[in-house]
């Protein structure tokens, strides 16, 4: 028996579910373009076998392992590193019984759907998983992650990804990257990301540490601003040499600031000497947004903003366990006001491209669509987060489509670690958006002849447009 309804997440009524079906057959089978995401260039490097199926499937994932801990499981007990050297279980088929134990905690969830994807689609399994399929589940993974068909590159070809963005340190050599490259592999196309974060963010552990680093890698003087900036330009072309289009900000908030120059160096180096107030290191990662997007003008990289993001909310669990250990929960975000500096300063620009992301979805049809919908140089990325699922995704184009339109959103990004979710991900929401495409031709709002081009768009050519790829 199928583990997932072959009509799932299309309309109930017929004609807009024949319709939806239809669309989807259009684009099911189109190549994958993955612009943001964080898998481990790594694996793409040195094309090894992935260790177990805990490894591959629980460990990693902050989606899964997030559920079972609000429910009282350890995290340690799931294989997740402990920070603080304390132990943690490293048997792969101790932490999968866990996880079949709980595996109906996901019922009706996106994590559930994600996972009997892959289970169906990438491992060719027809039973559900349980605490009695446990171990078959196990044994059947892991004799599949064996095979030279279950590594990195070739599931990377058989996901059909033509393109996949990793994202890395602003400090970081790219020596994966330069593996993958030098490896003339032809199969696939693997760029890296700027994200600069932990260069401009006074209040990131290590940040005076990753600036003079920043300096010595391209020799430029970063206890000046100007060097500092130049030091910028500078990473940003070297990660351009390894495929680059974009940079990524995942900051607390959307503020942008437009400071005099005196202003803002005097800023620099009081966030160097760890003297920043908490006001004042948010007017400098707002002041480095709008550094960023002048630099985006002169050398293409798409701006892309993540904020929102409450991160590492517990901190007995940050100290055991570190970040990004299922402890970011979503905040209010303001964007009129936070993003007027820089609109104010490069807005108009048409040759800019600064995507948008949310975690506060009320945000959508008050905010991001009116300002998408016209400045020039703003763009919508999809649901993210927290609602990357199917319900978000309707959200998001029922709230931000009367005012953006489609073209001012970027298509789908998967955002993921998990890599076997990659192909689930982007089904979903060319299943979702198929259903609205539907829906609204048969509300009289979109010409049916319109749709499957659209459809296209939405599943492959906005992303591919958007992000230079």
């Amino acid at each position: 028996m199928p583990l997932l309804d072959e009509d799932r997440l299309f309309p109930i009524e017929g004609r807009a579910r024949d319709l939806a079906r239809a669309l989807y057959g259009e684009v099911r089978d189109l190549p994958i373009i993955s612009p943001h995401g964080h898998t481990d260039p790594r694996w793409y490097a040195l094309d090894e076998p992935f260790p177990d199926p805990a490894q591959l499937i629980v460990t990693p994932d902050h989606y899964v392992f997030r559920m079972l801990c609000s429910q009282g499981v350890k995290l340690e007990a799931l294989g997740v590193p402990r920070a603080d050297g304390g132990e943690t279980e490293t048997d792969g088929r101790a932490i999968w019984r866990i996880f079949a134990e709980h595996y109906y905690l996901f019922r009706a969830t996106p994590s559930r759907m994600w996972l009997d994807h892959s289970f169906q689609h990438v491992f060719g399994i027809d039973r559900p998983l349980g605490p009695e399929t446990a171990d078959w589940y196990y044994d059947h993974i892991a004799d599949c992650l064996a095979k030279p068909e279950f590594r990195p590159r070739a599931l990377f070809e058989r996901f059909n990804i033509e393109a996949i963005s990793t994202t890395e340190p602003a400090t970081d050599e790219l020596k994966w990257h330069r593996m993958i490259r030098d490896s003339g592999w032809s199969g696939g196309k693997v760029v890296t990301a700027y994200r600069p974060d932990g260069v401009v963010d006074p209040e990131m552990a290590g940040f005076a540490g990753n600036v003079a680093l920043m300096g010595e890698q391209t020799g430029f003087d970063t206890t000046t601003w100007d060097g500092y900036l130049d030091a910028h330009r500078a990473r940003r072309a070297y990660f351009k040499e390894f495929g680059a289009t974009s940079s990524d900000h995942g900051h607390i908030s959307a503020r942008t600031e437009d400071l005099p120059r005196a202003e803002a160096a005097a800023l620099f180096e009081k966030a160097l000497r760890g003297e920043c107030s908490a006001e004042e290191a948010d007017a400098f990662r707002g002041q480095m947004l709008t550094e960023m997007a002048r630099m985006s003008l002169d050398d293409g990289l798409v701006l892309q903003i993540h904020p929102g993001a409450r991160r590492n909310h517990s901190e007995p669990m940050m100290a055991m366990f570190g970040r990004d250990k299922g402890f970011d929960i979503p905040g209010r975000t303001d964007y009129v006001a936070a993003l007027r500096p820089l609109l104010n300063a490069v807005g108009t620009e048409p040759d800019l491209t600064v995507i948008l992301f949310t975690l506060d979805e009320t945000s959508y049809s008050r905010e991001l669509a009116p300002l998408a919908g016209v400045y020039p140089c703003l763009r919508l990325g999809p649901p993210w987060w927290f609602h990357d699922s199917a319900e978000g995704m309707r959200r998001f184009r029922e709230t931000a489509t009367e005012t953006a339109g489609f073209y001012n959103t970027v298509g789908f990004n998967d955002d993921t670690r998990a890599f076997c979710s990659i192909p689930a991900r982007h089904d979903v929401a060319r299943r979702v958006d198929c259903a609205f495409l539907a829906t609204a031709v048969l509300t009289g709002r979109l010409d049916e002849a319109e749709a499957p081009e659209l459809a296209r768009d939405l599943a492959y050519g906005l992303a591919k447009k958007a992000y230079k790829l």
